[in-house]
Order: structure tokens, then sequence, then C-alpha cells
């Protein structure tokens, strides 16, 4: 399976022969069997013809718009996968117990994975980050006793912060940061964190939607307007995992530079160049492509693109349970 990411203004994407074809002036620029394609990414401006949008939504091919930072905008939405049943018991259970069990899970899988991949890249450089990893340990004991979603929301940020302070320690010298930035990314390692963080949410959203969940409605992120919450929730166990570690052998085997990176006339955030932008999503092809054997309930290797998708249906069978338990988020050795 493959997905087309386009990275080109004016380029036109439509069908034809059984390929979907990427043109640019005329002269074809990437072609993909459709009975191979899988989801089409788009940053920027570029074109769908009539006849490929038709095909998308009849066979429920993902079709996501990014603003060329990487910004999400939105996507092509199917009605295939609905499941008005499903989503009336997800909803069901916001405010109960069910919740807060599934998000105390969730974020102390995230602490976890946070304090394994901060331990492995402390010895590869040679720093000492014990009281950045103490205090994730700390916070994590804490969120197992969390009584509400607040409580844990705070616990969750004291680790955030150490867990960063750490890696500012360990990254590239010439990639140095000193704590997260969001909207804009004011440095370029903040930037790369923040596309990557967009790219593996829209990966999430999918599977949740194509399983007849709502990505809106969550569980420990509360309801915001243009915010996927549940999708939120649940890429909290990958973000060490795939991003961070993307971004971390990316800058320290020096595949990203500074150069790879640019900032506005005027105006503050710093975004990838074109050329970053397609060796960063390479690196993140790669990641998603790799194969783990993490995941408690099976016994095989899995590519982390697939392990996601089987997360969305073991939380299927823990809603339809309404037994939080059922859900194991990720947690790496």
């Amino acid at each position: 399976m493959s997905i087309l990411y386009i990275n080109d203004y004016g380029v036109v994407v439509g069908m034809s022969d059984g390929r979907c074809k990427a043109t640019l002036q005329e002269q074809c620029i990437a072609s993909i069997p459709l009975e191979q394609l899988e989801g089409i990414v788009i940053l920027g401006q570029a074109q769908l013809t009539t006849a490929l949008t038709e095909y998308c939504l009849l066979n429920g091919i993902a079709v996501s718009y990014f603003s060329r930072g990487g910004t999400y905008f939105g996507k092509l939405e199917s009605a295939a996968h609905v499941n008005v049943p499903r989503q009336r018991l997800q909803c069901s259970l916001y405010d109960t117990e069910f919740a807060l069990e599934l998000s105390r899970s969730l974020i102390m899988a995230k602490m976890h994975n946070q304090r394994v991949v901060l331990k492995r890249y402390e010895a590869s450089k040679n720093q000492d980050c014990a009281a950045e990893k103490k205090m994730i340990a700390v916070s994590c004991e804490n969120a197992k006793e969390a009584e509400d979603g607040q409580s844990l929301l705070g616990y969750e940020g004291t680790a955030a912060r150490a867990y960063f302070q750490g890696m500012g320690k360990c990254v590239d010298e010439a990639f140095y940061f000193e704590k997260r930035s969001r909207r804009p990314p004011l440095d370029p390692f903040n930037s790369m964190l923040s596309f990557g963080y967009s790219m593996l949410l829209r990966e999430i959203q999918v599977s949740l939607e194509t399983h007849g969940l709502n990505s809106y409605f969550g569980f420990f992120h509360r309801d915001a307007e243009k915010s996927p919450s549940l999708a939120c929730d649940l890429i909290e166990e990958w973000r060490a995992v795939i991003v961070d570690a993307t971004v971390m052998s990316a800058v320290n085997k020096h595949i990203i530079r500074r150069e790879h990176f640019e900032q506005e006339d005027g105006k503050p955030g710093i975004y990838f160049t074109k050329e970053g932008v397609r060796i960063f999503i390479e690196r993140m092809e790669q990641k998603l492509s790799t194969k783990i054997q993490y995941l408690p309930y099976i016994d095989y290797p899995l590519d982390f693109r697939h392990a996601i998708d089987m997360q969305a249906v073991q939380l299927i069978k823990a809603i339809e349970a309404e037994d939080a338990s059922l859900y194991q988020p990720l947690w790496i050795r």
C-alpha cells in the first residue's frame, strides 16, 4: 500500500489507466496503481480531479490537506464507515470512570515511553538526565492515583517539561532548544516535532474513523473546536516512540540540517523548506514502516502503521464492553 505526498504548487492529481497520477505543467511527477493507493496528503496548493475525488470517497481513501509548514487543515471525508450505534456508546462514556481509567492508562504509557526514549539518547550522547528521568517517574506514579482529568493533566505537563528539558541536552548542538513551542514553532527542533505530530495525528484520525469511531469525541482531551480529541488521546502513547525518535535520529545523524528551515519575512515561526519537508516525510514513512513487537496481545512483528490500526480495534472492544482495562497502550522496553 502507498500514500501519495504532494509538496509542489500547481500539481493536478487525477486518475487514468488504472493509476493515480500527479502532473505538474503536463509532466507526470508521480504515479501509483489505484489498487495500492491508501491515502493522499497535500501540502500547499494542489488540485484533485472530480473523478479521483469520487473514487477516493467510494473507496474510503483518505485525502488530507496541510499547509506547507505542516498545519493540518482537514480531509476529504466519506460516510462509508460511519457507525452511529458505536458513536452513541462512545459519547455516553465521556464523563465516566471509563474515561478516567482509560486516560490514566494512556498518560502513564506516554510517560513511560518518554522516559525510555530519553534514557536511550542520554546514553548515546553521554549526558546526565537523572533528574529529568526521576521527575517523569514520579509524575507517572502520581498519574496512577489521579482522581480526575485535571489532576492527570497537571502530572502530564510536569513530565513533559522534564522530558523536553532532557531532550534538549541530548540533541545535536546546532538544534539546541529550551522548551516546547507550538503555535508557531520558534526553532527548527520544535518545527519538526509539530510537523511530525500533525502527520501522526492524521494517521490515527483516519484509523479511528475507518473503524466507525468519532475522532472528535475524546476521553482525556476535552471537547475543543476543530480538535480531534479522541485522536489526541491515542497519539499520546506514540509521540515519543515514533515522532520524537524520528526527529532525534534525523538531527543527530545530520540528515536534517539547519539549511532545511526558513522563516517568513516579518512573521514569527520557523518552518521546513520544500526540501526539508521531502526529507522528513521520507524519514517518517520509514519509521511507520518499521516492524515492532511491543503490543501485548500479539506475538508477531507488526509495523507501526498497522499497530496503530490494531489499537483502534482494541479501543472499540473496550468501548463496546464498557471496560477500559481491555485497552492496553504501548509500553516500550
